[in-house]
């Protein structure tokens, strides 16, 4: 059944018309009048719906029931990226929402070949959030996953606290750390728990050595040195297997 985000508040019997974007994802999909969709808002659980007009311009459905229906992982995961070039980053986005992460923090660092700032940064957060609720429109998610704003990973790392708070994990993923994956924690922590990969060439010395004063853990993921694009989702997808997100 199809499924659709839309950023307003929803109840039981309410006559909503639905926006731009979603009318437009209708008539493509050749939907018609008494045909029933998924709406969801973001804030939890989901609500059956059914078409009540068809116009060029403008969809109206008529809301049918909330379900609280929730496939959110037991724990809460931050993936924090160095910024990839091309379409790595959407494709980066799409699957940690797949894979059940709850937030996304691009960043700029030393080694990055992609720059952004300004309104070219400001352009590619709105396109992020857009892949954002594609991906949970397509894999059943009910809880929008945020993306923060782009910054520089010093001055992100300087905004955290450098010894972090109770059952708080933080990973960086690195080529030289002596720790292997398989020394993490068998059991969700209670608190957030923050991934750090860097971009194509890798974090620099000097940013490891920072983000290691702030409380993070330096993990191998073995004898191969993964891309980028293929660090992050290998580690989300052994935390899924491994702490019950699947």
């Amino acid at each position: 059944m199809p499924r659709f985000f839309v950023g307003t508040s929803l109840s039981p019997d309410d006559i909503v018309q639905l926006p731009d974007d979603v009318v437009r994802h209708v008539l493509v999909l050749r939907l018609q009048v008494g045909d029933s969709i998924v709406l969801f808002n973001g804030e939890g659980g989901e609500y059956s719906a059914e078409l009540a007009a068809i116009e060029r311009r403008a969809v109206t459905v008529k809301i049918r029931e909330f379900r609280d229906i929730e496939v959110e992982t037991p724990y809460r995961l931050t993936l924090a990226q160095g910024i990839a070039s091309g379409d790595k980053m959407d494709w980066l986005i799409e699957k940690a929402v797949e894979l059940g992460a709850s937030s996304f923090v691009p960043l700029t660092t030393t080694r990055s070949v992609v720059r952004l700032a300004g309104e070219r940064a400001a352009r590619r957060h709105a396109h992020w959030e857009g892949i954002v609720r594609a991906s949970c429109e397509q894999c059943g998610r009910n809880r929008l996953p945020e993306v923060m704003p782009v910054r520089e990973i010093a001055t992100w790392l300087s905004a955290m606290p450098r010894v972090p708070a109770g059952d708080e994990l933080r990973i960086l993923l690195s080529p030289r750390a002596s720790i292997p994956f398989s020394a993490l924690p068998a059991a969700p922590p209670k608190g957030p728990v923050t991934v750090l990969v860097g971009p194509e060439g890798g974090f620099s010395a000097a940013e490891e050595a920072a983000a290691m004063d702030h409380g993070f853990q330096a993990v191998g993921l073995g004898p191969r040195v993964l891309r980028t694009e293929t660090a992050g989702m290998a580690v989300l997808s052994a935390l899924a297997a491994g702490w019950g997100g699947w």
